[in-house]
């Protein structure tokens, strides 16, 4: 059985207030840093075999803090990268409310496309997010992989171990500095955890 710790990078200034899909020079901020400190902390008695990340520095930042207790190298897995938010990026999230697709996107996930040059549908996200995972499975079907992502493409995920349609993510948190635990054989997947944090979300 393969055991995927799926983590979300650290905050970042943007954070709840912008879309910033795959804006380079976006890092996790002090806040994130302690966030990602504390978890590598929980997490260096576990026996890690692998550590991945998406491309983008946020993630490659998180999972490099998390790598270095566990004496690991950063694998970098383009499937695991941030959802292609075409002419949203950089959009603050205030702003976007006021656009009728952006309401749509977030009513209808599984049908909606982002517009703009390579906006996603959210099927497209789930299927290269879950061949990465599948991918690794291959590789290591009895390993502790951690998986270093953003907070939808690990929704996606989530949504396809559990058996749940694109259209209920919004219905669920994926926390900066999170950690969701599926454990995954040949005969299925079963979700142990999902948005363990140090801290209550927020209400």
């Amino acid at each position: 059985m393969a055991v995927f710790l799926l983590i979300r990078h650290g905050n970042t200034d943007l954070v709840g207030k912008a879309i910033p899909g795959r804006m380079e020079g976006v890092h996790i901020n002090r806040e994130g840093q302690i966030q990602v400190e504390n978890l590598a902390e929980r997490l260096s008695l576990v026996p890690i075999n692998v550590i991945c990340s998406s491309p983008l520095e946020r993630a490659r930042e998180t999972a490099a803090m998390i790598a270095k207790p566990q004496g690991l190298d950063v694998r970098i897995c383009p499937g695991l990268n941030e959802v292609e938010a075409g002419d949203w990026t950089g959009h603050e999230i205030n702003e976007l409310y006021k656009m009728p697709k952006w309401k749509q996107y977030n009513m209808f996930r599984s049908g909606t496309r982002i517009p703009g040059a390579g906006g996603e549908l959210m099927v497209e996200v789930q299927a290269r997010v879950v061949a990465e995972l599948d991918q690794l499975r291959e590789e290591l079907p009895q390993g502790i992989i951690a998986a270093v992502s953003h907070g939808d493409p690990i929704k996606t995920a989530i949504a396809h171990y559990a058996g749940i349609p694109l259209d209920f993510i919004p219905r669920f948190e994926v926390s900066p500095a999170s950690v969701s635990i599926i454990a995954i054989d040949d005969y299925g997947a079963k979700i142990l955890c999902v948005n363990h944090t140090t801290h209550l979300p927020g209400f």
